[in-house]
This record gives structure tokens, sequence and C-alpha cells, in this order.
């Protein structure tokens, strides 16, 4: 038995435009009640929501009866975090703050199995491979992962193309939070001269035949990205959407 095939991956080859939401309470219960909502993907956030390996592989469980892709972004884009969430089940991975090609050869070794690339070798005892029961999960496991790549500030912008052109990026995220602190605008991803730089790179992303992603917290965020060309696209984040409809109906109520 083969890995599973990735979905995921393939829509995004195929040029599908994919919507997604991000995920934040890092609640399995949390992620399996998202995966009923019909979102193409689903972002298990473990850079900023306070998730450990264990509540991600618990979400990943959740997710897996779902006809939602669970992407695990990872803290930080190192290779044992990356081993790590890939044994716990993950086929799709974000990594954060990408800024030159060398790393992202480096993020594409991380996926690998050797002798390509640097990936341990211990799946078969790992969820990943369920215990076993994919035999041919090793060698069959390279083709199945998605690597995504951040590009959040400057340097990343500079170094795009170069970025672009390493064999192994599925696709390229644009984070406009950072983005736009970095350029000196302190979080207003609204700035015309962030929006520009976004537009740009996202056209340069299609251009070098890979996926452009982004998040829109907004209506008129969201549909801007979408009038870009964004091709994965999420369109909200569990926690504030929670947030913002409580806040709202406490206020309907509290006014009659």
């Amino acid at each position: 038995m083969a890995a599973p095939t990735n979905t995921f991956k393939q829509a995004l080859k195929r040029g599908d435009r994919l919507i997604g939401c991000w995920m934040s309470f890092a609640e399995s219960n949390t992620a399996e009640i998202m995966g009923t909502t019909g979102f193409d993907w689903l972002v298990i956030d473990g850079e900023h929501a306070p998730n450990d390996i264990r509540s991600i592989r618990d979400q990943l469980m959740a997710l897996a009866a779902s006809p939602s892709h669970a992407v695990v972004r990872v803290p930080v884009g190192e290779t044992w975090i990356i081993k790590t969430v890939l044994d716990a089940g993950a086929q799709t991975v974000l990594v954060p703050i990408v800024e030159s090609a060398e790393q992202a050869r480096e993020l594409v070794r991380a996926c690998q199995y050797p002798p390509h690339g640097a990936r341990g070798v211990g799946a078969t005892a790992a969820r990943a491979a369920m215990f076993g029961t994919v035999s041919e999960y090793i060698p069959t496991a390279d083709r199945e992962i998605c690597l995504l790549v951040q590009v959040e500030n400057r340097a990343g912008i500079d170094a795009l193309d170069d970025i672009l052109r390493v064999e192994g990026v599925d696709g390229v995220f644009i984070g406009p939070a950072d983005l736009s602190t970095d350029m000196g605008f302190q979080g207003n991803s609204a700035a015309p001269e962030v929006r520009a730089v976004i537009a740009d790179a996202i056209t340069r992303i299609r251009a070098a035949g890979k996926a452009p992603g982004i998040l829109g917290v907004s209506e008129e965020a969201t549909q801007a990205y979408l009038d870009m060309g964004a091709q994965f696209l999420a369109v909200g984040i569990d926690v504030l959407i929670l947030a913002q409809n409580a806040r709202a109906l406490s206020a309907h109520w509290k006014a009659k």
C-alpha cells in the first residue's frame, strides 16, 4: 500500500482555487467542528497558536474523516519539527519566514527521505504510515508531501525569484501582516505600497508555475487578494470568527 494521495497538492497543480481557514484554538474538538464547514483546507497553526506536537497530532486525527485538507504550519523551518509533524501524519507543511533559496532547498530536503533529502526514516512505527500498515509508505511518501513556504518580509520578497526556482517548493504564501510591518506600516497590510508588493509577488509566483497563497481577515482584503490571483486563499481565523460573531450577538441583544 502506497502513501495516501495528497489531493490538496494535486489541486494546486491543476490550478484549482482553494478556499481555507486558519485554526488557532489548538483544540481537537474545535478542529473537528471546523472540518464540517466545507473549507477546502484548514491550517493547524504551530507558529502563533498554543500548539505542541500532541495537539497537532490530535487535530490531524480530528480532521482525518473530513474533506478539508489539513495544512500544518510549523513554528520554525527546522528539520526536526518538520519530520516530527510529517511522522504525525501531516502531508502539507507551511513554513514561516523563508528568506532565501538556500533556506528553501533545506526545507525541501527536510520533507524528503534520503538519498535526496534528510527526513529521518522512522515512519514505520508512526501515524504517517498508520503504524506499519501502509507498507510502501517510505518509497512513496516524497511525492505526496506538499511544501508551502511563507515569504513575509523584504528579504523574502528580494529573494522571491530565487526561491521560486527551487524544485520541490509547491507554493508560496505571502504573509501580509509581517510584510507590512517589515515595510514600516505596522500591520497595515491595506497600505497601497504593501498591496502593490503583494500583487507583484502573486503575479511572479503564478508566472513561475507555483501556487500563490495568502490570508485575508476582512472581506475587502480577501476580495482584493482574490482579484490579484491568489490560488489558495484563507478567508478567516476561527478565533476571530467566534469572537466577532459573539460580540455582534451580544451587542445586538443588549441594545434591545
